[in-house]
């Protein structure tokens, strides 16, 4: 009895043991899967550091962050600080709704001991992941410091130099200290851009100094415009740098300043993914319902936001919640009967009244009694009340109208006064002037009132227009749509050097009008393109050999005569292959006078700020910003070469870091020209071809005393082209050079298309000038 007893109680011993053991292992299970659970699933609230929120996918600490989002918080400081990594770039703010970081990006300091110095690369830049960060390009550049020329090159893709400059100079102030420090910043000891003009961690500054009067010091900051704007901020920036100046650190080197948090915008997405690419992965960012994902409009990548009608954090379950827009009745403009909806609410007058519950006092009581009392009453107010409506909304109409008329007619007054005396300015012939200048209104009728269908291109600085005159003359009119100082300066200068310029290879001016803010220019009509779109075509035959000859010879006569049979001296400052137009002959015609010079007779060149087409620019003038006829010759130099090497004088070349014209240059210097020509030239023009060469290395000296004058390159050219051609083939009309195949236009069908000069314009303000 005893031994049975005893086996009974073992087997339920065992039996309980294995329970216990199941049990044990299933709490291991849902603890282990919990413990998953929460590290995968990002924390429901934000964290802090000081008086800084930090919102997920931000984080301090491991499991609190997504990614690469780890933030610092240093306690050390008193209120902690917060910082992105091991960046050592502090955070200021964080939003999620807008997809913003504020950072406090300190003073980038140089500091020049030198009286003079040349022009000088200094980079700024934060320590930033560029896949996840980005500066914003709405931040302000400001420079505080005086006797400086400062060009920001922001880069657009490839070289610096071939992205956007953004020019800012300061002089100094008549007494000590020599910035200003009243807060304003107007060019005295500060100067400041409207934007950053692009999205970038780092940008080249370009520097010298304006004359021997100069800071020893100047100071760089990139900042929230809203920051910069706040009454007292620059005030505080400009007692810093003049009364602090040791205390901004070494230079080239960004320093916070001390007492101040200079506030940038930086941009940042949750992905270097789009939307469509994470939407179905365990990686996608956007978890709260109600919600929503955008790609950048900047960078690959992407951000949440919540909805319309929801506010909170879309990286985290629930956090978009809905807005009870009833709390707040002025913000959301109901002043009758709130109901919240979900991402909406309604808004209607309480019972027994009517009207518009948006406005205030807007709902009202409806009486029914004055109704039976009066119907007849009720009736004549309304049809009084209609007619009076009636009259007033007719009587404001016709007022309407006339006021229109009578400001448009003043405006096209004075801007006609203002314009006509500029441009009578610059022309010694008043007889001249009058006899160029038509009105809005045949300029209207030419282009049907400027119809959308008469558009001949567009660009960021204007649109050109196909017009038919009273006379039924073809001409393109250019109407620019920005109104700066600069626009209009270019504008009358254009008149005013091209009103005095009679030549077959020289685009004509027809005349403008004065009646608009930005005189409208009236061209004539080319039809065939430009040099440049002849010569850089997919096809692998271009324009013959002759025919090249032949437009690098009229291209020189046309600068002869600008440099020295015109009334003045002019030098047309940005010769390029898109600036020389070809007619349905290919006769070429040199366009785009907005940036040309007139030079004085007794003057060799004229001291002016850089102006031109990377490539094209002559060193010389953009190292010393003397002007002078040899920085046409260099322009023509590189035409030559690309007449040469049908090669852009932006193409990479073989050699690292050459550009065209060196590498061209070095093999004429190592007789290894045939290298470089076209295989077009070589076949049909190879021996001319060494002449040509030796004609544009002579073009392309670094040093304008050793280029030759237009005129003896207009010989030398003249005498190829007679070998060329032949004697038999030549005949001279008036003092200009033909062949007998400029007659046929048929010849050359196949190579001809509708285009006008002003087309060419549009593409030329595109490029950096």
């Amino acid at each position: 009895m005893r031994s049975a007893m005893a086996v009974l109680f073992a087997i339920a011993m065992m039996r309980l043991l294995h329970l216990l053991t199941g049990a044990a292992a299933v709490a291991v299970l849902l603890s282990v899967d919990t413990s998953a659970a929460s590290a995968s699933s990002p924390p429901q609230s934000a964290s802090r550091c000081g008086n800084i929120s930090v919102p997920y996918p931000f984080g301090v600490g491991a499991g609190s962050h997504h990614h690469d989002f780890n933030l610092v918080c240093n306690e050390t400081y008193d209120p902690p600080k917060l910082f992105i990594g091991d960046t050592g770039v502090e955070v200021l703010e964080i939003s999620v709704q807008d997809g913003t970081v504020h950072i406090d990006s300190g003073i980038l300091s140089v500091l020049v001991l030198n009286q003079s110095v040349d022009l000088t690369d200094v980079e700024w830049t934060v320590p930033l992941n560029g896949s996840l960060y980005t500066v914003s390009g709405f931040n302000k550049v400001a420079v505080l410091g005086c006797g400086f020329y400062i060009l920001w090159m922001v880069p657009d893709g490839g070289a610096p130099d071939e992205g956007t400059c953004v020019p800012c100079s300061t002089s100094c102030a008549d007494g000590p200290p020599a910035i200003a420090t009243d807060g304003t910043c107007s060019e005295v000891g500060c100067c400041a851009t409207s934007s950053l003009f692009g999205d970038y961690n780092s940008f080249t500054i370009r520097f010298n100094t304006d004359g021997e009067a100069h800071t020893k010091r100047w100071s760089l900051i990139v900042v929230d415009p809203e920051w910069w704007n706040e009454e007292g901020n620059i005030m505080a920036m400009q007692k810093a740098v003049s009364s602090h100046s040791s205390s901004l650190g070494a230079s080239q080197v960004r320093h916070s300043v001390p007492g101040i948090e200079v506030r940038t915008v930086v941009n940042w997405v949750f992905s270097k993914s789009s939307c469509v690419q994470d939407k179905n992965t365990g990686d996608y960012g956007c978890l709260s319902d109600n919600s929503e994902c955008r790609d950048s409009e900047i960078t690959s990548g992407y951000n949440c936001m919540c909805q319309p009608g929801f506010q909170g954090n879309p990286y985290i379950r629930d956090g978009c919640q809905d807005i009870n827009e009833c709390t707040s009745p002025g913000k959301y403009s109901c002043f009758g009967q709130c109901i919240n909806l979900a991402g909406s609410y309604n808004c209607a007058c309480p019972d027994g009244t009517s009207g518009d519950p948006r406005r205030l006092n807007g709902c009202s009581s409806t009486t029914t009694t004055t109704k039976r009392k009066f119907p007849g009453l009720l009736v004549v107010i309304a049809i009084c009340s209609g007619i009076a409506v009636a009259v007033i909304i007719f009587t404001a109409v016709f007022v309407r109208r006339k006021l229109r008329v009578w400001k448009a007619r003043k405006s096209r007054e004075f801007f006609f006064r203002q314009n006509r005396g500029l441009l009578l300015q610059r022309l010694v012939d008043k007889d001249i002037a009058e006899r160029m200048i038509f009105t809005l209104e045949e300029l209207q009728r030419a282009t049907n009132n400027f119809d959308e269908a008469r558009k001949l291109g567009g660009g960021g600085h204007g649109t050109v227009y196909k017009g038919i005159l009273s006379d039924q003359r073809v001409v393109a009119i250019k109407k620019s749509k920005i109104v700066i100082k600069r626009e209009i300066d270019d504008f009358i200068n254009e008149v005013a050097i091209l009103s005095q310029v009679n030549h077959r290879n020289v685009v004509k001016l027809f005349g403008c009008c004065l009646e608009t803010e930005v005189p409208l220019l009236v061209y004539e009509f080319i039809s065939n393109g430009t040099l440049s779109d002849h010569l850089h075509v997919a096809t692998p035959l271009s324009l013959p050999w002759k025919e090249r000859v032949r437009v690098g010879h009229e291209i020189a006569r046309s600068l002869a005569y600008l440099h020295s049979e015109a009334t003045t001296s002019i030098v047309h400052r940005d010769i390029k292959s898109s600036n020389i137009l070809l007619d349905e002959r290919l006769v070429a015609k040199v366009s785009d006078f907005g940036a040309s010079r007139d030079i004085p007779i007794d003057h060799t060149g004229v001291n002016t700020a850089v102006q031109g087409t990377f490539g094209y620019l002559d060193p010389e003038y953009y190292h010393t910003w003397r002007l002078t006829k040899k920085s046409d010759v260099y322009s023509f130099g590189v035409i030559l070469v690309e007449l040469l090497t049908r090669k852009k004088p932006f193409d990479r070349m073989p050699s690292q870091g050459a550009s065209l014209t060196a590498e061209f240059i070095l093999l004429v210097d190592q007789d290894k020209l045939s290298e470089i020509l076209d295989p077009q030239v070589t076949e049909e023009g190879e021996q001319q071809s060494k002449e040509v060469a030796a004609i544009a290395v002579m073009c392309l000296s670094l040093h304008g005393e050793d280029r030759p004058i237009m005129r003896q390159v207009e010989t030398r050219l003249e005498a190829l082209l007679i070998e060329v051609y032949g004697h038999e083939n030549i005949v001279e009309t008036d003092g200009f050079i033909l062949n007998d195949q400029q007659n046929n236009a048929n010849a050359r069908d196949n190579i001809s298309r509708r285009w006008s000069m002003e087309e060419e314009f549009l593409c030329s303000m595109s490029l950096p000038r």
